[in-house]
This record gives C-alpha cells, sequence and structure tokens, in this order.
C-alpha cells in the first residue's frame, strides 16, 4: 500500500509540474494499455518466430497468417499452441469462435527481464488463493553465433515459478496447468473496434497423437511428449517424481499440470521446439538447461551492439525502456532467408511476416540508424541490389525499368510505388548519417539508376493524370491506380535526400538532379493548388471555408475502398510537409491538419470505433494507423511545442505496449511489429538534437520537453548520429534551479555551418552553462 501511496503522488506531481504541456504520464492518462497485444520472441534472423499473446499464451507456428511467405508454405498447418492458466482447470476453449478479450479481457501482466541481456518476456498469473506463478520466455538455437541456416533447431526455454505466496492466507500446493493443443488462436476482423484475436475451438485439437515419455535423470523424472515417430513436441525437464501429470481431456486436446509446493523460488522448466524436433538434437539443448541456455544467449545479445551504438538516456523511463526493446525487435523481427540466404526486415510477425516496404523502411531512417546500429541497414538493404529493375511498377503506364526500387517477390505484400523513394531515403540517410566511403561508393550507382527511374517515369505521355509527375500507380492496400499524394511524395523525400548526399560527394549529375526535383516540386505545387482551389471545402466552427484537398491529383475521386476514409489522413496530403512539397503554415495543410482536429468527421465519431472509421487525430495521433501522424512534423517545423509533444507522447504511449513495449499498426488491433516506435523516436530525437529543420544547421533543444529538464536525472545523449557526424549531448538542472548546465561535443565529418541552442521555458531558470561559459536564459537562441 506504502508504494501504491507513493506511485499516485509521484503521478500526481508529474503531471501538476507539467499541467502547461504533456509528459508520459498525462499520455496514459489518455490512452490507457491496449488490449490484444502480442509480442515476438525469437532468435536474430531466424526464418521462425515464437509469438507470445498477452494472457501469456505461446504459438509455434512455422507458417503464420493470412499470407505466409512463399517459402513458410510447406510448414503450413504445423502449429502447436501453450496456453497457460494457474489451478487444475484448463484455459476454456469455448464452444464457438469467440474473440479472446470476451473472455479475459484482452489484457496481460507482461514486462522483461531487465537484468538481463536476453529479451526474456514473463508473464503474471496471480490466484485469488494466494500465490501468484509467472512464467519466463526467452529463444535460444543451442549456441551464442548468428545462425547460418536460418533453419537450425530453434527452441523457446519455459520457466515456471512461484514468484509470490500471500503472508496471510496461502495454499500449501497449488497446480498449473499448461494446455497443449494446434494453434486455436487466430486473427480476425469483425469491424467492431479493431482487428482482435480470436479463439477457434474446431481448430484446437492437435493432428497427431501426443504420448508422456518419462525419463529419469539423477533421481529427478522428466518427460518427453512425443509424437507416433518419436520426435519431441514438448520436454518437461526432470523435477521431483509426482509433480508432473498428463492427461488428454479431449481428443487431440492435452493438459500438463505442474503441481508446486507453496514455496516463492519453485519452479519448473518447459522446453518447447520450434518444430517436432529430433530426440538428439533436444537433448543438445535440453543438456544445457534454462540457465546455461540464457547464459550462451546473453552472451551472444550484448555481442550485438555495435561499437558505434549511441546513447539515449533521458529522465522517462518508459521512452528509454521502449528503446532498448525496440531495438532488440529490430533483430528479431527480421529474417534471413534459407533458400536465398538473402537478409531483409519483415514488417512484423503472426501476419505480417512480409514485407511492406514503406513503412519499414522507418526502423532504418527513423531507429536504428538513428542509433548508430549502422551494420543493420546495410545488411538488411543488399536484398535491394538484386531486386533493383526486376519487377514492373504497380501502374499500367509503367515499364520495366533498371533504376526501380521494390519489395522482393518472396516478401512482397502489396507493391506501393512508394516503396521506390521509401528504398532511396533508408539508403541515403544511412550514408549521410555514417557517411561511410564503401557503403557510398557500393550504392551510388544504384541510387542513380533510381532517380532516373523518377525522372524518366515523370517525362512518360500519359493519358490519365498531371504530365511532370510520376504516373498513376498503387499507392496503398486499397490496390487501386491512382496519381496519388503518397507515391509523390514519398519519391520526392527519397530523391531529394539522395540529392543530398550526391552533392556531398561532388557527383557530376547533382546538379541536373537537383534541378529536375525543383521543377517537380513547381509543377507539383502549381497542379495541386489548382485542384485544391477547385475542389471540395469544409466549414469550421467559426464558419469558415476550409480546403478539403484531394489525396490524388485531382478532384475526381477514385472508386471508393472500405480503406479510403482512414487512409486520407494516413496517407493522404499531410505528408506533404515532412516530404518537403509544402510548408506547414501554408493554408492548405493548416485547412488539412484542421480537418482532422475539428472537422466533419468528429461528429460521426462512434465510443467504439473502429481503425478505418472516417479518420480524426485524437490528442494529435491518427486514429488509423498512428506512425503515420504526419501532422506532427507540421507542429514541428511551425515550432507548435505543445501540439509536437501531445503528438510525440501519443505516439509513445498510445502507439506502443506499456507492458511489452512493443508497436501497433493501430490501436488494439495488429501488433508483433515496429510501425510506431520508430515515429517515436525520431520525434523525441529531433526535439533535442535537430539536424532537419534548417539545412546546415545544429539546433539543440529546440523542442525539448520539460520532463526531461531535471536536477536528479540529468539527460546523456552520447555518439548519435546526425548528418555532420556524432554528437554528445548532456543536461541536467542545477540544486537550485537557476541554471541549465549543459555539455555538448561532436566528432564532425561534415561540420555544421552553425550550432544553435534553444532556451527551454523552464520556470525560474536564469542561466544556461555550456561546457562551463555561462549565458543569460534570456537568450532565447544561443549560438554556440
Amino acid at each position: 500500500m506504502k508504494k501504491l501511496i507513493i506511485s499516485i503522488l509521484a503521478l500526481t506531481a508529474a503531471i501538476a509540474s507539467s499541467a502547461s504541456e504533456p509528459n508520459v504520464q498525462l499520455a496514459k492518462l489518455w490512452w490507457p494499455d491496449q488490449r490484444n497485444v502480442w509480442t515476438p520472441i525469437g532468435w536474430p534472423d531466424h526464418y521462425f518466430k515464437f509469438t507470445s499473446l498477452y494472457n501469456g499464451m505461446l504459438i509455434a507456428d512455422p507458417a503464420p497468417g493470412f499470407g505466409p511467405r512463399p517459402h513458410s508454405r510447406k510448414w503450413s498447418g504445423q502449429g502447436f499452441q501453450l496456453s497457460f492458466s494457474p489451478g487444475a482447470a484448463a484455459w476454456p476453449i469455448p464452444e464457438i469462435n469467440l474473440s479472446l478479450w470476451k473472455i479475459d479481457g484482452g489484457h496481460g501482466i507482461q514486462g522483461w527481464d531487465e537484468e538481463r541481456e536476453t529479451p526474456v518476456l514473463w508473464t503474471e498469473y496471480r490466484c485469488q488463493e494466494g500465490i501468484v506463478f509467472r512464467t519466463e520466455v526467452f529463444a535460444h538455437i543451442t549456441s551464442n553465433a548468428d545462425t547460418e541456416t536460418a533453419l537450425e533447431p530453434e527452441y523457446a526455454w519455459i520457466r515456471v515459478k512461484v514468484v509470490h505466496v500471500d503472508p496471510l492466507r496461502k495454499p500449501t500446493s497449488f497446480p498449473f496447468t499448461v494446455l497443449l493443443t494446434d494453434t486455436f488462436a487466430e486473427h480476425a476482423e469483425h469491424y467492431e473496434y479493431a482487428v482482435t484475436i480470436d479463439a477457434v475451438p474446431s481448430r484446437a485439437p492437435y493432428r497427431k497423437v501426443l504420448k508422456p515419455v518419462p525419463y529419469t535423470d539423477n533421481g529427478l523424472v522428466g518427460y518427453r511428449v512425443t509424437e507416433p515417430d518419436g520426435k519431441i513436441r514438448l520436454e518437461v525437464l526432470p523435477s521431483e517424481e509426482g509433480r508432473v501429470s498428463f492427461v488428454e481431456a479431449k481428443k487431440g486436446i492435452y493438459k500438463l499440470i505442474l503441481n508446486f509446493n507453496a514455496v516463492e523460488g519453485e519452479y519448473i522448466d518447459l522446453l518447447l521446439p520450434m518444430l517436432p524436433d529430433r530426440p538428439e538434437d533436444a537433448e543438445a539443448e535440453r543438456s544445457l538447461t534454462f540457465d546455461g541456455a540464457l547464459t550462451m544467449s546473453d552472451s551472444y545479445w550484448k555481442g550485438l551492439k555495435p561499437a558505434t551504438a549511441a546513447t539515449f538516456h533521458v529522465p522517462e523511463t518508459f521512452l528509454n525502456d521502449a528503446l532498448k526493446h525496440s531495438l532488440r525487435f529490430s533483430r528479431v523481427i527480421a529474417e534471413m532467408d534459407y533458400e536465398t540466404k538473402q537478409y531483409s526486415y519483415l514488417t512484423g510477425i503472426w501476419g505480417y511476416d512480409v514485407l511492406w516496404t514503406t513503412p519499414t523502411s522507418m526502423v532504418s531512417h527513423f531507429l536504428v540508424d538513428r542509433m548508430g546500429y549502422f551494420d543493420q541497414t546495410e545488411k538488411y538493404s543488399e536484398i535491394f541490389i538484386p531486386n533493383q529493375g526486376t519487377v514492373v511498377p504497380p501502374g499500367k503506364d509503367y515499364y520495366l525499368h533498371p533504376g526501380y526500387f521494390s519489395t522482393h517477390k518472396i516478401l512482397t505484400s502489396i507493391d506501393w510505388l512508394s516503396d521506390h523513394g521509401a528504398i532511396m531515403q533508408q539508403l541515403s540517410t544511412h550514408a549521410l548519417l555514417t557517411d561511410d566511403k564503401d557503403f557510398i561508393e557500393k550504392w551510388t550507382g544504384p541510387l542513380l539508376k533510381a532517380c532516373d527511374f523518377i525522372i524518366d517515369m515523370s517525362r512518360l505521355q500519359i493519358s490519365d493524370g498531371i504530365p511532370g509527375l510520376l504516373p498513376p500507380a498503387v499507392a496503398t492496400d486499397d490496390g487501386i491506380q491512382m496519381q496519388a499524394i503518397w507515391n509523390i511524395a514519398w519519391n520526392y523525400k527519397g530523391l531529394c535526400t539522395t540529392i543530398r548526399l550526391l552533392k556531398r560527394i561532388g557527383h557530376p549529375r547533382a546538379a541536373e538532379m537537383e534541378a529536375f526535383a525543383d521543377n517537380f516540386k513547381e509543377t507539383f505545387l502549381r497542379e495541386y493548388r489548382k485542384t485544391v482551389s477547385e475542389g471540395a471545402t469544409w466549414t469550421d466552427g467559426q464558419g469558415r471555408k476550409r480546403f478539403h484537398p484531394s489525396t490524388v491529383m485531382t478532384n475526381k475521386q477514385p472508386r471508393q475502398h472500405p480503406f479510403t476514409d482512414a487512409f486520407y489522413l494516413d496517407t493522404g496530403p499531410m505528408v506533404l510537409v515532412w516530404a518537403g512539397l509544402m510548408d506547414a503554415d501554408d493554408p492548405i495543410m493548416e485547412d488539412c491538419a484542421d480537418f482532422f482536429r475539428e472537422g466533419p468527421n468528429t461528429a460521426l465519431w462512434e465510443p467504439m470505433y473502429h481503425a478505418i472509421d472516417r479518420a480524426c487525430l485524437f490528442h494529435e495521433m491518427s486514429s488509423c494507423e498512428p506512425c503515420y501522424s504526419w501532422n506532427v512534423f507540421h507542429s514541428w517545423q511551425k515550432a507548435d511545442r505543445y501540439r509536437y509533444l501531445e503528438g510525440m507522447y501519443s505516439i509513445l504511449v498510445g502507439a506502443v505496449s506499456q507492458n511489452t513495449y512493443i508497436s501497433c499498426e493501430h490501436r488494439h488491433g495488429v501488433q508483433g511489429n515496429l510501425f510506431a516506435f520508430p515515429v517515436a523516436f525520431q520525434l523525441a530525437r529531433l526535439s533535442v538534437v535537430d539536424d532537419e529543420i534548417e539545412p546546415g544547421r545544429l539546433h539543440l533543444l529546440r523542442l525539448c520537453p520539460l520532463a526531461w529538464i531535471t536536477r536528479d536525472d540529468p539527460v546523456t545523449i552520447s555518439s548519435l548520429p546526425t548528418e555532420y557526424g556524432p554528437v554528445d549531448l548532456g543536461f541536467s538542472l542545477s540544486d537550485d534551479g537557476r541554471t541549465l548546465n549543459v555539455t555538448f561535443s561532436g566528432k564532425w565529418h561534415h561540420a555544421p555551418s552553425g550550432i544553435i541552442l534553444h532556451t527551454p521555458p523552464v520556470e525560474g531558470l536564469e542561466y544556461i552553462s555550456i561546457n562551463g561559459v555561462r549565458h543569460n536564459a534570456s537568450e532565447q537562441d544561443i549560438s554556440l
């Protein structure tokens, strides 16, 4: 109770002290934790991933989802599921298809063992009888090395442990049941609030007979749960005789009952192979034991941190932890294809085990490269070299062009023309941040061909659309070919970032490319302003007519699709500011952003909305896919401090699990991915170290949250990559609150023309000491 009172007081103080602007604690009041969360567990780059649901259900499915990868299909239908529940009663499989959240509320109690280098996910099971169990799960491949084949036997080690016994009323012993079934949990879409997880009882019976085979080891008894051919489907490691029993509850549905004394620290270990395993392989892993495998795994994960890795520590633990685990996820949600031996990021797990290149590119240029994990972008970009020029772009006017970047066919979900620009953005950002001469030399040729693709396609004679821009093509999952803002924006962004690289290296074609980009933008602005001025309007609360800008280069809208309204926000005009095609203070952009804040859609909003309903902004976050809340970049450009932080914290807290830190595609919907956090981190980085707001100059603390300016927990940023080179930055308040002490240095490969430190609006601040030199806080912008 004392801890609870302290937590409530701390929360109240945190909210009160920052009443003038958002922080993590306030955002948690806006955004209660999501339900239906699922989280990846796996060995980096391995072809298979385990899936842990919010309630601890553990799924081993080598070919999951509604569109499994072509090379995974030979394992279709070979899933296995463990469902955990304290007590002798197994997890209650319903009689009819039913959403899990209607059975258990859709929420669990999960977290990570923060003392380990290995991602060890725990789930708690609290019993009113007076005992608390915890499962702890991690993945291993009988090695502490990189995967070589991507198909090595992969295991989930599981420890079931008593972690708390009530001191007043408790049992002397208590069972814990593990239900063994086929995979009966699946994605489902009922158009009721969000994509959910259903229990499908018809799929629960396991397809083969399972049999427990006991064995002894030093007087203890273990069990190998085997299939008819002798392969091991699950192993229970040795424990005292009588602690484990195995029954077939119904045909094909098995109960493994583990009996515990009510003693804190008691445990039983299980070993789950991804695929039914040969006894000799399982024995090699089993002999390591849970603790031995974990020690090996710790050594491996510790070695993954590159020498170029940055540090980014702020006083808000939630952001620090989300950053740490998202960097881990970036390696787990990646693969080496076992046939081609090519590496690639995946968009997610358990249904999204394919590649939507546009949003997934943000893992590189918004997150891992920004944290100095340069080896990852280099590894996961290689797949684009042999694939360049092998796919016809998704539009009727296009032809097979040697410069077109696309998703490899072994990973393709839906081709978007924006993918081309996203790949350019990924590659050129990496080159600018690293200044790696070998990387630049290797990729300059492919990037030049990519520029030529945009130039050549924009010069085509087309029957439909505006000449001088990219012709109509598929832009989103609606599959409709249109001259979409989304395609134009991403390709222009990738082109301009590539031009910055070409200018840096003094390439002879840089001026030609820049002239084309200038003309492209001029054509776009002229034609788009005409389209918007002749298009629809809406009326705001003051009775003013406002622009309702089109998502395409015409007012003749394409056919309606179920996603059309939601995609108007996510993949519509608001991306133009981030892309550099329009300014945030342009009336068209202001009217567009306000449309989603206060426009007609808000009158149609239901208490139980669906993510693809007519979209709105809530606390500056998209009601559809939070990672596409482009309005926050409007606030960044305009230095609209409150809205910027409101959006940043909303994405951080509202689109990331508050238990496991995994990102969502939309709230309560598709999880197991890295859509949202890279955007939140990019915004967090820009708030204190901004190399993008003004060409050639570096800005510090421009939109720094007040929650990061404290006396006792300094911000510590080191080796943080910028386009000028890595920087170190630290700051904290003096004990009397009158001085902000700042340390700063940079290791430039291309020095900025100027460095500006912005005075944060800290009440009572009188001085800013920068590397020991004192300035008056009345100076709003201090030149270093």
